[in-house]
């Protein structure tokens, strides 16, 4: 941790003008008393959130995650808990951070999986995150509790700016990897809201746009922009979107990953959660769906279950003069068209199908993700 005592460790975090809200889940708790008992936690803790049922934490995500404890999720949860210190400070945002903790520890329980932990911390301008498997029963609970609390200290301290070194690990069998992203400035400025969009090989104002997660890019993906490019005879600019209204912000390294997997496509890296948003972004644009897309456009659940909000939304689309070109998708195993589903009115006038004739996939990025 440091070679300082632990009370004035904790004092230089406390005054090192950072404000900090804390998540954990699994592990890392003792952590907490660390923090709090030392004078001046005031200056620096906005908040400690310990989300461990499962709703809890898709409650403190914006939504459901593949796995609980992996290292994708620490830096998830590191970005919620940076955009609710934004929530809850009005200091400059590039002096607010958000530090997570993912665990699984030992339990009364038989757990045939590794112990682990995964530590990350997100500012505005950077993401890291830390990873340790542990030596299965080589400590009792609150042992790997204590070296659990020991990185978050670490990753609090690197967070506030405070020099500790290198993380210490905890033995020779156990090593400590770190990964990094310090993040362009368009990046930053696209988090924060200082700008809508980054563009990607765009040449010119784009007429067809491909939104989607691309968690991966699939041949299914890669079928239907030929087909929209062809349909429209126009080129196909991916967008990808680092807000969702259900689920998590995408962190650095993860918009680092995803645009790796798009390397080469025409994109628009983009803060438009919905597809409102989108259309200001991109008047007049046509945009690629599958039907599962369109299902949740006319779901009234993302609009406070006010049918009139999402009326008002799809209104605006057609205002902006965009109008979709949707792909059918299978549904608990049954292929279902754009026109199979019960859309209002007005979202159906601005569809043009293709048929499952011309475009069936039966696999999603949902699945591709499970095999690997």
């Amino acid at each position: 941790m440091s070679a300082a005592s632990p009370s004035e460790f904790v004092e230089r975090i406390h005054s090192s003008g950072r404000g900090c809200v804390l998540s954990m889940t699994g592990g890392g708790s003792l952590a907490i008393p660390v923090l709090l008992t030392v004078p001046g936690a005031s200056a620096t803790m906005l908040e400690v959130a310990v989300p461990y049922a499962a709703a809890a934490l898709a409650k403190w995500l914006g939504g459901k995650f593949d796995q609980a404890c992996s290292e994708p999720m620490a830096r998830a949860m590191a970005m919620a808990s940076f955009e609710r210190a934004r929530e809850l400070s009005d200091a400059d945002p590039r002096t607010l951070r958000g530090i997570s903790v993912t665990a699984s520890l030992a339990t009364t329980r038989p757990k045939r999986g590794p112990h682990r932990m995964h530590v990350a911390w997100q500012s505005a301008e950077a993401t890291v995150s830390y990873s340790c498997e542990l030596v299965k029963d080589r400590r009792t609970r609150g042992e790997e509790e204590a070296v659990a609390a020991e990185l978050l200290l670490h990753a609090v301290a690197e967070a506030c700016g405070v020099s500790t070194g290198a993380a210490r690990e905890p033995s020779s069998e156990e090593p400590i990897t770190r990964r990094e992203k310090l993040a362009p400035q368009e990046w930053t400025e696209l988090l924060l809201g200082q700008r809508e969009s980054v563009p990607y090989r765009v040449e010119s104002p784009p007429r067809v746009i491909f939104s989607g997660a691309f968690n991966p890019l699939h041949d299914g993906h890669r079928r239907m922009a030929e087909i929209a490019a062809a349909r429209c005879d126009a080129p196909v600019v991916m967008e990808l979107s680092i807000a969702n209204v259900d689920k998590p912000t995408l962190d650095f390294l993860e918009i680092e990953s995803r645009l790796a997997g798009l390397s080469g496509h025409p994109l628009l890296l983009t803060r438009s959660a919905t597809f409102v948003e989108k259309a200001a972004l991109v008047p007049g644009a046509v945009f690629v769906v599958g039907a599962d897309t369109l299902a949740r456009i006319a779901d009234e659940k993302y609009y406070d279950g006010k049918c009139e909000k999402r009326d008002s939304a799809i209104a605006g689309i057609a205002v902006h003069g965009c109008r979709f070109l949707a792909f059918g998708r299978v549904v608990d195993g049954r292929f279902l068209s754009p026109f199979d589903l019960n859309l209002p009115s007005q979202l159906r006038n601005m569809i043009e199908e293709v048929r499952e004739s011309e475009f069936r996939q039966d696999v999603c990025s949902t699945d591709l993700r499970a095999e690997s």
